[in-house]
């Protein structure tokens, strides 16, 4: 296949594997779009072998070390791919699994990357798979220890992803990467919430297949007040990228905002059984995808936004 044919299913693939990341990434300067979009793919191999049910923690572990071997070039990447689809024979997704198909092609678009981009995703990739293998051994029904686990949790599969975006858009914009010194946990932050956002909003089904990753003993009010410090904590990041980057500023507004309306949603309903239940309307997304070109002009009208959506979750 040809570089082009390569990014054209990165882009569709994107589309089949991810509603929220198929909008956020393509508002990215076209070199970043690139990169981010390919460690989405990366860390979505790592999601499939997490959510496959009937796999057990020692066969997920040593498929994640496979995947790792292969992204670190330690190993062909043929030593990954069949024995994971072996595993996964009677996974439902079919996106998923065309994806670990084409692990090839997304290496292939890795490769092109800069060095220094590769070594960032290198070690985001590292970072995650050995994490979430750390992990694997962990699921249960009850939850995660304690909330130390559970931020430790969300390092590992989200804040890691916050450090290399940072360290993408730094490469790009020396303004950024000035204006964030002395702020770097900011980066953390902004991973941590979004990670909150989808435990909270896809525990029922976590439920069903008899996992959480919440933390044990731990209330929803209780967690929906710390995605609120997370998030406030998001928005002092964005604040710190310079007007000039209107794409990555709109990039991680668009995701911030997103995060917020849900979480906002979820605090409104006391329980709910199913995501679809708190899951954003296509018309809430169009109008505030809509919104984020104006509002990324202006600190002071994200800065409302966040204050008007957000209150429920401080309470």
């Amino acid at each position: 296949m040809s570089p082009s044919d390569d990014l054209a299913y990165q882009k569709a693939m994107l589309s089949s594997v991810s509603r929220t990341f198929a909008i956020t990434i393509p508002l990215l300067p076209p070199d970043i779009e690139k990169v981010v979009g390919n460690t989405y793919l990366l860390c979505r191999i790592i999601d499939t072998i997490e959510d496959a049910a009937d796999l057990d923690a020692k066969t997920k572990q040593s498929l994640s070390a496979l995947f790792l071997n292969a992204v670190l070039e330690k190993a062909p990447v043929e030593t990954f791919v069949e024995p994971c689809l072996a595993a996964l024979k009677n996974y439902g997704n079919q996106d998923e699994l065309d994806l670990i198909s084409n692990t090839p092609t997304v290496l292939r678009i890795l490769h092109t990357c800069s060095s220094n981009d590769q070594q960032a995703v290198s070690r985001c990739v590292s970072i995650m798979s050995e994490g979430m293998s750390y992990f694997h051994g962990k699921q249960n029904q009850a939850g995660l220890q304690d909330l130390t686990e559970f931020e430790k949790y969300c390092y590992v599969v989200a804040g890691v992803v916050g450090e290399l975006l940072t360290t993408i858009f730094s490469n790009r914009s020396r303004a950024f990467e000035r204006a964030l010194i002395g702020h770097e946990n900011l980066a953390v932050a902004f991973g941590q919430a979004l990670q909150m956002t989808n435990i909270l909003k896809d525990s029922p089904e976590d439920r069903a297949r008899g996992v959480s990753w919440k933390p044990a003993n731990m209330s929803q009010a209780a967690l929906l007040k710390i995605a609120y410090q997370k998030l406030q904590a998001s928005l002092e990041y964005i604040l710190l990228i310079p007007k000039q980057e209107q794409g990555i500023r709109r990039f991680c507004f668009l995701a911030f905002g997103l995060a917020v309306m849900t979480l906002a949603k979820i605090a409104q309903s006391a329980e709910f059984n199913n995501k679809d239940e708190v899951q954003l309307s296509r018309n809430t997304v169009t109008k505030f995808y809509g919104f984020t070109k104006i509002a990324v002009r202006s600190d002071a009208l994200m800065k409302v936004f966040f204050y008007l959506t957000g209150r429920s979750l401080a309470k």
